[in-house]
């Protein structure tokens, strides 16, 4: 036993309560540091709230662009008349005599040269003569419909499905489109109301689809609206994309898809409370959880502890994110996950003095049901980048628009992203085509259903 004075074991406490206060301090303000570097919400901040861009790396900067010296590269792509949309013969501007002497000139047959074009985008005036007919017996007229036009519409389908698809599905501006089409704002707002209306049966049928996924996807990001605060929600599976744009965070949205009866599959998301009800099982997303453990090492970079337990989880996450990717057997595949599981397990049940690393431990103890899906099945992935992938060109919307003008326009863009993306997941032809055609059926006949003609093949598919 060591005996010591009454002073000095009270020295002795106060330079423990300084170091330890010091720790904190130098701990908080590299948080702050962080902070103002990276935005409220650390790494997790969208890249359009950093309040500061990061500079090009030293290496990025050395790079040169352009080829590789000594790259042959693969040269033009050329085809065969037979893939070809239309064949043009080009005769020769020289005649039957040589330019040079003057002496005759052979024909030596053809050679094709393969060009891809594209008529321009520019809206055309056209003038349909409509041809109308009297029977004096019923005392009825009659009058020919034009083509590919919508009842009472000065604008073709072919015009309205290509702007629809334009904007909603390729981001360009109202105000682009209309340089390019030759239409004022005005006019093409109302186009987008009444595709709008035409095609709103469409997300409520997908969704009953969404519900029987085996594998569901969602994720959300802010949306003003009017000026007002709001967001715009994302409900995805690999043939389905459906968006919603609400006022509201809470998890009436989640219960407005998903219903509160039980149902099967798997929904990856964040950690977002707003999904914990949800009637079905839940798969949190690594890449979320790896951002969260990288983060510690950023906020203690000089705790060996630390250092140690990020260096072993953060691999094992990545691993987990890119098993299913690898070209191997399901045997191998379930084998190998399990394996990754275990060593998982044992790195957050491991004893640890820190506190940083015992919230991160917390997480995995507190949801050890809603972690390991992906390990039982491999359809279901570990990640979220599907939702993040197919909510990016709302992002990139927001950065140009800054939201929507009014609840009439955030409805009409979610009716329309959700049908101009999900065709470009389930469609074999091109969006802006299969619009079109279901376009022109319904102007022949307004009792067509929508959804059929969008989705002919939909009702006997296997659930997404």
């Amino acid at each position: 036993m060591i005996n010591g004075c009454e002073g000095c074991l009270n020295k002795q406490r106060k330079i423990d309560e300084l170091t330890e206060e010091n720790q904190r301090l130098k701990a908080k303000l590299g948080y702050l540091k962080r902070k103002e570097q990276q935005g409220y919400f650390g790494s997790s901040t969208p890249s359009s709230k950093v309040p500061v861009k990061a500079n090009a790396t030293e290496d990025n900067q050395g790079k040169r662009g352009g080829a590789k010296p000594g790259h042959r590269g693969h040269g033009r792509n050329a085809f065969a008349e037979a893939d070809a949309q239309r064949v043009v013969a080009v005769q020769s501007p020289l005649g039957d005599h040589c330019p040079e002497c003057g002496g005759p000139l052979e024909n030596k047959g053809t050679r094709s040269h393969s060009v891809i074009d594209m008529p321009a985008v520019k809206a055309q005036r056209v003038v349909y003569r409509l041809a109308k007919q009297y029977c004096p017996h019923c005392n009825r007229s009659f009058q020919a419909s034009p083509p590919g036009v919508l009842p009472k519409s000065l604008y073709s389908n072919q015009l309205m499905a290509t702007a629809a698809t334009m904007h909603y599905l390729h981001g360009i501006p109202m105000g682009r489109i209309c340089e390019q089409i030759g239409i004022s704002v005005g006019p093409l707002i109302g186009i987008f109301h009444r595709l709008a209306k035409i095609f709103a049966c469409v997300p409520s049928r997908l969704i009953e689809q969404y519900r029987q996924a085996p594998v569901k996807h969602a994720d959300e990001t802010s949306w003003r609206n009017d000026g007002r605060g709001g967001y715009a929600w994302l409900f995805a599976t690999l043939r389905i994309s459906i968006f919603l744009f609400r006022h509201t965070r809470s998890s009436s949205v989640v219960r407005e898809v998903l219903g509160t009866k039980p149902l099967a599959g798997t929904l990856v998301v964040d950690r977002y409370v707003g999904y914990n009800k949800v009637p079905c099982a839940l798969q949190y997303c690594y890449a979320h959880l790896l951002r969260d453990v990288e983060d510690l090492q950023k906020e203690f970079p000089n705790e060996q502890e630390v250092h140690a337990f990020v260096s072993t989880l953060a691999p094992l996450l990545g691993v987990a994110m890119g098993l299913r990717s690898l070209k191997i057997s399901d045997a191998q595949f379930y084998e190998q996950a399990n394996d990754v599981k275990s060593q998982i397990t044992e790195v957050v049940q491991r004893p640890a003095r820190h506190l940083g690393i015992r919230r991160i431990q917390e997480i995995f103890h507190q949801n050890a049901h809603r972690l390991y899906h992906w390990t039982k099945d491999r359809r279901i992935p570990p990640e979220n980048n599907l939702a993040e992938r197919d909510l990016r060109p709302t992002v990139i919307a927001r950065k140009v628009s800054f939201g929507s003008q009014s609840d009439a326009g955030a409805h009409t863009r979610a009716v329309l992203m959700t049908v101009l993306h999900t065709l470009r997941k389930s469609s074999t032809t091109d969006p802006c085509s299969a619009l079109t055609a279901a376009i022109d059926k319904i102007a022949k006949d307004p009792t067509h259903d929508p959804f059929d003609l969008l989705f002919p093949d939909n009702a006997s598919r296997s659930p997404p």
